[in-house]
């Protein structure tokens, strides 16, 4: 069978896959830290979400061959999920307003 033309095949090497686990432990371990350490309110769950951020970007790009697919199909994977991430923010300023809003309403008694 012959094979088509520009079709290669690239074999990743073994070292690439051992450094990615290798990092995905220090990630874990350092997430653990945050609370063997008792970090408290918004440090935590800081610190908890960009371990978290980070490690699902490396077994996104490495494992599931992300970071070697055309740039067409990481718009397609990423933009949504990014879009809709700026859109509860966006929701979550609204709700504030509004609660805001209602209570000085409140307050007030008008």
């Amino acid at each position: 069978m012959q094979a088509t033309a520009g079709a290669t095949e690239h074999a990743h090497p073994i070292r690439l896959y051992l450094v990615v686990w290798a990092w995905l432990f220090v990630l874990s371990a350092c997430s653990y830290l945050v609370d063997y350490v008792h970090l408290q309110g918004v440090v935590r769950w800081s610190l908890i979400l960009l371990f978290m951020i980070v490690k699902a970007g490396l077994i996104v790009a490495v494992f599931m061959h992300l970071a070697w697919e055309r740039l067409a199909l990481i718009y397609v994977i990423l933009v949504p999920p990014a879009a809709l991430l700026i859109f509860i923010a966006i929701m979550a300023v609204e709700a504030d307003y509004t609660l805001a809003t209602r209570l000085a309403q409140q307050v007030t008694g008008s």
